[in-house]
């Protein structure tokens, strides 16, 4: 099986911590060169001093808010523009706050849609070129089950992600024939700052402990555990690798069976 993914370049977005971080590493463990992006500049370096790096790689860091979409394809332009180019695009943002869908102000649905959506089509149309090019490209959205089956509480991030498998869904069919393979990894529960913020949210509304809250989550997972970061960077890193490239247009649930259907 060829994972070898040395003479590559990786864009790997949300990458100073969690699953993002995780996908950064596991890529350049397999001999990318990463670029690593974030809003903190300060924490990028710090991840990039520490990636794998002797198969000659280079690895860069782009300091970039996805809040501001305008800002960030100044940046990214400016990037392919200085002769950087990428065959594996992963996009990861920090998913919108909880909350039912009747309640949300439109400003978050508007905020959300930029935050992933917008962003996603923005470094899509900066990296494509250069991967029909080099006739290999790996767009890889970091998203959720949420695609495959709506989460009560999570309104706007259930909207939004849709909208984002969907358009994703549209660019595999547009893009296959040049190499390019765009698909999804859904985490389910993966033990993160956000998972833990998550579970201390719901512990203060429902005046449960969080262990509480913590063991019911485990209680729906046929794993009978959370994931491991690792272990959603492991399925990014096969579907970014020469081993996948007939995998195109899907939807892979990495939630330890919690996902109710097919």
């Amino acid at each position: 099986m060829d994972l070898n993914l040395k003479g590559k370049n990786a864009l790997v977005c949300g990458s100073t911590q969690g699953i993002g971080k995780a996908i950064a590493e596991e890529l350049a463990n397999l001999g990318a060169s990463v670029t690593l992006c974030a809003r903190n500049g300060e924490k990028l370096e710090e991840v990039k001093a520490s990636l794998f790096h002797t198969s000659g790689q280079k690895h860069q860091i782009l300091v970039a808010d996805f809040s501001k979409p305008n800002e960030l394809k100044e940046k990214i332009s400016s990037q392919i523009d200085a002769g950087n180019q990428y065959h594996i695009l992963i996009n990861n943002t920090g998913g919108p706050p909880g909350g039912q869908a009747i309640d949300a102000d439109l400003e978050e649905f508007r905020i959300a849609f930029n935050q992933h959506l917008i962003c996603n089509q923005i470094l899509a149309q900066a990296c494509v070129p250069a991967m029909k090019e080099a006739a290999y490209g790996r767009i890889i959205n970091i998203i959720s089950t949420s695609v495959k089956m709506p989460i009560p509480g999570l309104g706007v991030s259930n909207t939004i992600r849709g909208a984002v498998g969907n358009w994703s869904k549209t660019l595999a069919n547009e893009l296959g024939a040049f190499g390019i393979t765009v698909n999804n990894v859904l985490p389910g529960a993966t033990a993160t700052q956000r998972l833990s913020s998550i579970i201390e949210n719901k512990a203060k509304k429902l005046g449960k402990t969080a262990e509480e809250v913590e063991d019911e989550m485990k209680k729906e997972i046929p794993a009978n555990r959370f994931a491991s970061a690792d272990e959603v960077a492991a399925a990014a890193a096969f579907l970014a690798s020469p081993a996948a490239g007939y995998i195109n247009g899907i939807n892979v649930p990495v939630d330890g069976g919690r996902t109710g259907c097919l």
